[in-house]
């Protein structure tokens, strides 16, 4: 596996803005302690080319962004205080990204510890998310002619309101978010399949409802590329979130996804998304999962 990480992600941040960031620390080590990954699959990006990014974000934003012109609105939009650091940590998380699609294509998997950033749209940052890393590294793809027909699978508690806004008139681009129906954001954009669950959706309920969607989808969308967002703030102990869902039950997701993308010879990249429970350690357990379930069936 190829699991792209940089200490600039939690430090980036202000002290009172880094719970539950110290994430990004807590689950590479451990997964190096339990001998899931070894040290040889970390892999610290550099920061991605200005090229790259106007892909998908427009000039006038990311020109502002960069040069820390953004409005008061705008930086209260994003939730993080604006910085140098924080603009580095965003470029950085996305060439993780797209280091992680590249090694995918040759070896199948690939992760980023961050990234997941799907509330980032073409012309604005907002809910923790400034530059979105899977809509960028799908319109590299694209680009590149490194795919043609592209399933982003957004399991995050949240919408993926700026990925859908992003690829809204793109059809090579299909965008399925299954996402609380009363979870921010309050308005949504329209993606091509959106799942909108009730709030206190348990195992059962989520796990048939992804059942008797996922496998009929990549069925008829056919995609050569999938990329896969596993927040984890789907937990019932999640303080974000509203659903209801078990350290087991949010295995068994993670289990769907990825034998469906194992047994059908899919290229996947995984991002990990918000996770937000008070206690840590059920954050990194989650998170670890999917890692564990990715060693099983590709290694």
């Amino acid at each position: 596996m190829l699991i792209a990480h940089s200490p600039i992600y939690a430090h980036a941040l202000p002290e009172g803005h880094r719970f539950p960031m110290e994430k990004y620390e807590l689950l590479p080590q451990q997964l190096l302690h339990e001998g899931t990954i070894e040290p040889a699959e970390m892999h610290e990006p550099q920061p991605m080319g200005e090229q790259t990014i106007l892909l998908t974000h427009d000039v006038d934003y990311w020109q502002r962004l960069k040069d820390l012109n953004l409005t008061k609105n705008e930086i209260r939009r994003t939730g993080f205080p604006l910085s140098p650091e924080l603009v580095q940590r965003e470029i950085i998380i996305a060439q993780g990204t797209l280091d992680g699609a590249l090694h995918a294509l040759q070896h199948g998997i690939a992760f980023n510890i961050a990234g997941g950033t799907h509330h980032a749209f073409t012309n604005f940052g907002e809910g923790f998310c400034l530059l979105n890393d899977q809509a960028i590294t799908a319109n590299y793809l694209l680009r590149e002619g490194l795919a043609k027909q592209i399933l982003i699978v957004d399991l995050d508690v949240h919408q993926g309101n700026g990925t859908a806004q992003i690829f809204q008139n793109q059809p090579e681009v299909f965008t399925f978010s299954m996402h609380g129906a009363k979870n921010f954001p309050s308005r949504k954009e329209t993606s091509d399949l959106d799942i909108a669950l009730p709030d206190g959706t348990e195992d059962d309920f989520y796990l048939n409802t992804l059942l008797n969607t996922l496998p009929k989808l990549i069925d008829q969308v056919k995609p050569d590329f999938l990329f896969y967002l596993s927040g984890v703030d789907v937990l019932a102990t999640d303080k974000l979130g509203r659903l209801a869902l078990t350290i087991d039950g949010c295995k068994q997701r993670d289990q769907i996804v990825l034998n469906l993308a194992y047994t059908k010879g899919l290229p996947v990249q995984v991002s990990m998304g918000g996770g937000y429970s008070a206690d840590i350690k059920l954050i990194v357990e989650a998170h670890a999962n999917t890692f564990r379930i990715a060693r099983h069936l590709w290694y």
